[in-house]
């Protein structure tokens, strides 16, 4: 027989042998890349390289190589094994078969559990989900990320902490939450199942409405508020959770001064400036959704401050004159009582005096040359202090109650005097030059000359004009013919008027 038949028929076919031999790792995790080995004695003379897994064939090769599982799973798990068609002699092949061994790929971490913290969760807290997994003890070191979700949408991806914190959750976070663990290289990735959160909304409950600034208390306990000042209407309340709509209102009109919605328990409503027309009553609304609640009738009293004194002064006559007595009137019409009412001229305090119930303050003075100058007033009450503008008054000499007319000059002529406003002769019964030396000093002329009859000072006396004096009984030293002693006339006529000639003085032309 032929050496080569004889090769031929004892050529082993399709055996395990020692010749060629797998290998693989004796622990792997998901994940990881496995590599499976099968190599010859000489790996040179293999001509085909079959891997089989649970003894299905899953990869050919022309030449030695490995089989790489680059992303192992848990269902690479199994027996491999593998075949190799290598040369024998010459021209003869021949087929080598290797055991089975097993790969064990383990799990890396288990799929996580979402728990939230608090499990029932208050609309407003602040909730904490957490993304629940471990590694095992040889692969402690690796880096993890987690990602959170609800409802579809992504909450935060690729965290390196396990936890998630919603600081202030609402009712509308509630629904569906899951999270997932991935590994850095994201090759192992597993999703929680899904947990449904249901968020609590609490009703709101005790609206209270509070003003500021408080500017004191009423004599009934209503606040008081200032005019010109902003004024804020805070409403606020003991309970409730969420998008809380705050409305006000004034309580005689039910008119909404504002409205706010906001995720707050307490929210303000600012009036930039407020005026005597903004006093009444007032009270406050919320709802979450759960039924509005009212709060109490806070009642306002809007105080008035001192804005604008005004001085007047009033004198008897259209001008003020030496020994009139002048009435200084102060007034702030709109300010709130009590007011506290000073005067002052040039600076220096003259009195001061209360008006408990409003209006205005008088003062009277009697007034002296001392007197002219500049007046002023100022206002004071709770809420304000406010000076006028101020009034300049000039006093001076009263003019004459006595005159001499129809002569050549002023320092000569019949005799006229004033008495209550209305203007009349003078008797000549016992009129003598003491009488004519007052008159004289009165109308700033010189000294007295002559005592002479009206009758020389014609035209003569309307019949209307009134005889005042019967006699005057002056001592020659009075500086008015007024301050003599007077008889009131009773029994005399025009025919008998008086007269009265004086020095004239060049400072008189």
């Amino acid at each position: 027989m032929p050496l080569c038949l004889l090769l031929l028929v004892f050529a082993p076919v399709g055996v395990q042998s020692d010749w060629l031999s797998i290998s693989l790792p004796h622990r792997s995790y998901e994940g990881d890349q496995v590599v499976i080995s099968c190599t010859g004695k000489n790996n040179d003379d293999i001509k085909r390289l079959k891997y089989f897994k649970d003894g299905y064939h899953i990869e050919t090769y022309s030449s030695a190589s490995s089989y790489t599982i680059r992303n192992a799973r848990r269902g690479d798990s199994g027996s491999y094994s593998c075949k190799a068609d290598r040369k024998f002699f010459l021209f003869i092949d021949t087929t080598e078969e290797t055991g089975s061994k097993w790969l064990n790929v383990q799990e890396l971490f288990p799929a996580p559990g979402l728990t939230a913290s608090p499990l029932q969760p208050i609309e407003g807290s602040s909730v904490t989900l957490s993304c629940n997994t471990w590694l095992p003890s040889d692969r402690a070191t690796t880096q993890l990320r987690y990602s959170f979700f609800k409802d579809g949408h992504t909450l935060q991806s690729g965290w390196t902490s396990s936890k998630f914190t919603i600081s202030a959750i609402s009712k509308e976070d509630s629904g569906n939450y899951w999270c997932e663990a991935m590994t850095a290289s994201r090759s192992v990735s597993k999703q929680s199942h899904r947990s449904y959160i249901d968020v609590e909304r609490i009703p709101v409950s005790q609206v209270t409405m509070e003003i500021q600034p408080l500017r004191g208390w009423g004599v009934e306990g209503e606040p008081l508020v200032v005019e010109g000042e902003p004024l804020v209407l805070a409403c606020s309340v003991a309970k409730g959770t969420g998008l809380i709509t705050f409305s006000w209102h004034r309580q005689d009109t039910k008119e909404s001064v504002g409205k706010k919605s906001q995720r707050s328990q307490r929210v303000e409503l600012e009036i930039p400036t407020i005026r005597e027309s903004h006093a009444g009553g007032y009270y406050c609304t919320a709802d979450n959704n759960y039924g509005l609640i009212q709060s109490a009738i806070v009642n306002i009293t809007v105080k008035i401050p001192v804005l604008n004194p005004l001085l007047s002064i009033s004198v008897p006559g259209v001008l003020p004159f030496i020994g009139d007595v002048a009435e200084l009137h102060c007034e702030d019409k709109r300010a709130s009582p009590p007011v506290l009412y000073w005067f002052y001229h040039e600076n220096i305090t003259l009195a001061n005096t209360s008006a408990p119930f409003g209006g205005k303050a008088s003062f009277k003075l009697s007034l002296t040359a001392g007197h002219s100058g500049n007046y002023s007033c100022e206002a004071e009450n709770a809420w304000g202090t406010k000076c006028s503008e101020v009034v300049t008054l000039n006093v001076t000499e009263p003019p004459p109650k006595v005159r001499l007319v129809n002569g050549p000059h002023h320092c000569e002529g019949r005799v006229e005097v004033e008495q209550e406003g209305r203007w009349g002769t003078v008797c000549d019964d016992g009129w003598d030059m003491r009488d004519v030396a007052v008159v004289c000093r009165e109308l700033g002329c010189g000294a007295a000359q002559h005592t002479p009859i009206a009758m020389l000072y014609p035209p003569a006396v309307d019949e209307a004009l009134p005889v005042l004096i019967q006699v005057a009984l002056c001592n020659g030293t009075e500086k008015t013919l007024a301050e003599c002693d007077q008889v009131e006339a009773f029994d005399c006529g025009h025919d008998e008027d008086a007269g009265a000639v004086c020095e004239v003085l060049p400072s008189t032309f």
